[in-house]
């Protein structure tokens, strides 16, 4: 392992590390001991490190007992996960009336909360609900494609933060896309969550006959084969003590009400947990705007362009706006953290049926464009409204993050044998001027480690880039070619947002005092708690 760090590292940086004791970063303490540029501190040898901030965690543990003085019980979580939105889409990042379809609930999040500008997905959809559900990094799962039908994936071996959060009272539920796992063992109600109705693929799988493609479209006999192949296509209603129930067969006609029947599902589910008296969590996942959008009849032509794309991100929003009002009527929503995001980039494989983003890349890439995603806290008179923070959140501290406001001590919950990548943020989202608990961010390309960012400075060893490598055209999962450069690639995100000219060579210290011990500790933690796959460096 010793000589694996060492050679990734001369590639990455151009700096020798043989005299660095990497085994200093792996146990309880200072990461200052590694590099004294580092100041994250690890509480448990298999838990990221994480930076220390005493008197935010004070008042936040003073504001959170204040709370519950008041309530009575514990807060409620409510996730809410776009799929494929580009960070570009809605107003509150740019986009909204300036793209033709105006997002005004989601962007009241932003006005009302904590709006996060590097908050980071992985580059694929299973990937990044991977991560989101169980606070590891997907290599660490084996998780590291989008699962398509009749997909091995498997999350069975996986603790989920739903089934911790339902051994200590919650009523825990899953509304919509899954993409964890089709097979029997594996689905939503079976590995921790109490209720679930939606779909356990991807929407465009159920989709054969769509228009834009006549060669099944226009062939009903290969359309009675393909839907004769195995593969679940079904919509799913269940329950962990009553087993699941498959509603009906998902096609191109039905496709465009499921995320409706989804809103009607999530407003029950809140609406039912109230009345037992229950906390909630509640991961709501939208079929759109995954490709191929087709909004419900009441959205179509309600965006200035008239597209199936914008139309969607309307109706998207329209839901967002639906289940906060809800909030407000039953007079939890100061009693409940909301958190929108999406699961990755915007795709760019049906553009222009595709969102937007002002960084390189796309879904499927590393580059920004593919994992820096929209992250929005809004939770009225717990977090400050009109907050924004370039604090770096990665999206497996939501699970850290869950589990310490519902007061499950992650650290006895968690078995020794695996490491969780995620980091307890609550201090960053609640505190009036909270600072990020995070000091790094690392990147994957499925199951190659692809750099990492500390501060502005990202260190990229492998990039998917478009074309023949000049950024131009489309980026996604069907046109990028893998790059990797002798000596890695270092950008500025803050002075070069679109990692257009590396800066490897002009900022040295960079690599050699930060990236560099970042990355061998990392890669070493990845030695101590051997992952699901094995980790290709280049």
């Amino acid at each position: 392992m010793k000589s694996l760090l060492a050679l990734s590292l001369l590639l990455a940086a151009g700096v020798a590390w043989a005299q660095m004791s990497v085994p200093a970063g792996l146990t309880p303490g200072s990461m200052s001991r590694v590099s004294p540029l580092l100041q994250a501190q690890r509480f448990a040898e298999n838990f990221e490190p994480a930076l220390a901030h005493p008197e935010q965690a004070r008042a936040v543990k003073a504001k959170l007992e204040a709370l519950r003085a008041r309530t009575g019980a514990p807060p409620n979580i409510l996730l809410l996960i776009v799929d494929d939105m580009g960070y570009g889409d809605t107003g509150a990042y740019g986009g909204g009336e300036s793209l033709g379809a105006p997002t005004p609930h989601i962007d009241r999040l932003a006005r009302e909360g904590l709006k996060l500008t590097s908050a980071y997905a992985q580059p694929s959809c299973t990937p990044t609900r991977a991560a989101l559900n169980t606070g590891r990094l997907p290599v660490r799962s084996g998780l590291l494609k989008p699962a398509m039908l009749n997909d091995k994936a498997d999350i069975s071996n996986e603790i989920l933060a739903a089934k911790l959060l339902s051994n200590a009272g919650y009523h825990t539920g899953l509304s919509g896309k899954w993409h964890l796992g089709e097979m029997d063992g594996t689905r939503p109600w079976q590995v921790g969550f109490d209720e679930f109705e939606g779909f356990l693929g991807v929407v465009n799988s159920y989709q054969e006959e769509h228009p834009s493609a006549p060669d099944v479209a226009n062939d009903p006999v290969l359309q009675a084969m393909l839907r004769s192949m195995p593969g679940d296509r079904s919509l799913w209603r269940a329950t962990k003590t009553g087993g699941g129930k498959a509603l009906e067969t998902i096609n191109w006609e039905n496709s465009r009400d499921l995320d409706q029947k989804f809103a009607d599902f999530s407003a029950d589910f809140i609406r039912r947990a109230v009345q037992q008296g229950k906390p909630f969590y509640l991961s709501h996942n939208f079929s759109k705007v995954h490709y191929f959008n087709m909004p419900s009849a009441d959205f179509v032509g309600r965006s200035a362009t008239k597209d199936v794309y914008r139309d969607s991100v309307v109706e998207v929003d329209a839901i967002v706006g639906r289940l906060v009002a809800l909030l407000e009527e039953l007079e939890i929503a100061d009693n409940t953290l909301v958190f929108f995001t999406s699961d990755n980039g915007p795709e760019e494989d049906s553009y222009p049926d595709t969102g937007v983003t002002p960084f390189r890349g796309a879904k499927g890439m590393t580059t920004e464009g593919g994992v820096r995603v929209p992250g929005l806290f809004w939770w009225p008179g717990v977090i400050k409204g009109g907050r924004v923070s370039d604090g770096l959140f990665d999206l497996t501290d939501m699970f850290n993050t869950s589990l310490a406001l519902a007061g499950v001590d992650v650290t006895a919950a968690i078995p020794a044998d695996r490491y969780i990548d995620g980091i307890d943020q609550t201090g960053f989202l609640l505190a009036d001027d909270g600072q990020s608990a995070r000091e790094a961010i690392y990147y994957y390309n499925a199951d190659m480690f692809a750099g990492v960012r500390w501060r502005y400075y990202k260190m990229a060893l492998n990039e998917l880039q478009v074309g023949s490598g000049t950024h131009r055209d489309f980026g996604g999962l069907d046109n990028v070619q893998l790059m990797t450069p002798t000596n890695g690639y270092m950008y500025n995100l803050y002075l070069d947002p679109r990692e257009r000219k590396s800066v490897l060579i002009k900022k040295g210290w960079v690599p050699s005092y930060a990236l560099g011990p970042l990355m061998a500790v990392h890669l070493g933690t990845m030695a101590k708690y051997p992952p699901e796959v094995a980790i290709r460096m280049r």
